[in-house]
């Protein structure tokens, strides 16, 4: 069980990077599938390690870097592919916001003390990563559902899809900018809380 649960982790990893050349040659569909995989991935591998008690050092960094780079990859696609403010703006501080953090913990590694990850289903780092997805799955829907529209087409469910997600895609960037702003004040503390224990 523990090698299937790193598998997946090196699955998202792989996805990750797989994402950047099917966005670039417009396999906007093969996107979105590999994209929902991923995502998917990272439930499924935090469940079993829990229920099934496989939880190991190596598994969690994996998990943490294939979390980050699926993210951080698919949002630099979308600032490519949509170059507009209300997009680029906020991304680009989810984005400085993962280094900042990933900055902290480095630091406190060189100090040999960990950063602890916020547990709690509903902890607001959870929920930052939750309306990231989202908003990622809308805006490659969008594109894989734009792509196939023809002229002749006339179908209400496909013409509802089109003009709800970038609704769902612009206001869950905004909403997720400020659960990771919200998760960034919250690891800070506990970073300042960390480096008193190093001063005493």
């Amino acid at each position: 069980m523990k090698f299937f649960v790193n598998f997946l982790s090196a699955f998202r990893i792989a996805a990750a990077f797989a994402i950047i050349p099917t966005l670039m040659f417009g396999l906007y569909w093969t996107t979105f599938i590999l994209y929902v995989l991923a995502a998917l991935s990272d439930w499924f591998d935090g469940f079993l390690a829990r229920k099934y008690n496989v939880c190991s050092k190596l598994g969690g960094v994996m998990d943490h870097i294939g979390d980050k780079l699926l993210v951080v990859n698919t949002f630099i696609m979308l600032v490519v592919m949509m170059p507009v403010w209300f997009i680029v703006v906020p991304i680009i501080i989810m984005i400085a916001r993962e280094l900042y953090i990933s900055g902290l913990r480095e630091f406190l590694g060189t100090q040999k003390i960990e950063m602890p990850v916020q547990k709690g289903r509903f902890s607001m780092a959870k929920i930052k990563t939750t309306l990231q997805m989202i908003t990622i799955a809308a805006f490659l829907l969008l594109f894989a559902i734009g792509a196939m529209l023809t002229p002749e087409m006339d179908s209400r469910t496909i013409m509802w899809l089109i003009n709800i997600l970038p609704h769902i895609g612009i206001w869950g960037t905004w909403l997720s900018l400020l659960a990771s702003v919200w998760s960034a004040t919250q690891y800070t503390i506990t970073f300042s809380q960390k480096i008193k224990q190093i001063k005493k």
